[in-house]
């Protein structure tokens, strides 16, 4: 971790209670990791699925090289690459997408971000957010599945909800 990056120095504890609540993705696939900060999520998940292939999105410049960073300290660069959203492939879709939104972002740029990237979900793909409650997490749900999203709370932990939204 570094400075200028969220949860510098440590794991927040809305990404523990992800951890905390969800098992990882068995087999193969692709995940994205929307809002990757130093990498945290994404890998946590390469490190402990071999063979999946892990798409890390972030702005922060810093934070993505601390990303490809860790990833190399923990062997796992040939499955884990860190981005800018306008590098990824436009055609790539992911198994799955993994998240700590940044919801401080703002209500209306948190959606265009959930909505540029949900829909590159592959069919019956899911995703696995977390969310404070008193950041709008119960809202957010609602909000999910009014765009076609069906998301349930699969946990809720020390205030925050833990959301998987389906793509059908």
């Amino acid at each position: 971790s570094g400075s200028g990056v969220f949860a510098q120095g440590r794991v927040d504890i809305g990404t523990s209670a992800l951890f905390r609540e969800v098992p990882p993705p068995t087999g193969i696939g692709s995940v994205l990791d929307l809002g990757c900060g130093y990498g945290v999520i994404g890998l946590a998940l390469a490190a402990v699925v071999p063979g999946l292939r892990v798409t890390a999105v972030d702005v922060n410049e810093r934070a993505l090289l601390l990303a490809r960073e860790n990833a190399a300290t923990l062997g796992v660069t040939d499955r884990f690459t860190a981005l800018t959203p306008d590098r990824v492939d436009a055609q790539a879709t992911y198994d799955e997408i993994w998240s700590n939104p940044p919801i401080r972002i703002g209500k209306q740029a948190l959606h265009e971000l959930l909505l540029t990237w949900l829909p590159r979900l592959a069919p019956g793909g899911r995703a696995v957010l977390v969310v404070g409650k008193n950041l709008g997490a119960d809202s957010l749900q609602r909000w999910l599945g009014e765009q076609g999203y069906p998301t349930e709370r699969l946990a809720s932990h020390k205030g925050f909800r833990v959301l998987e939204s389906r793509r059908r």
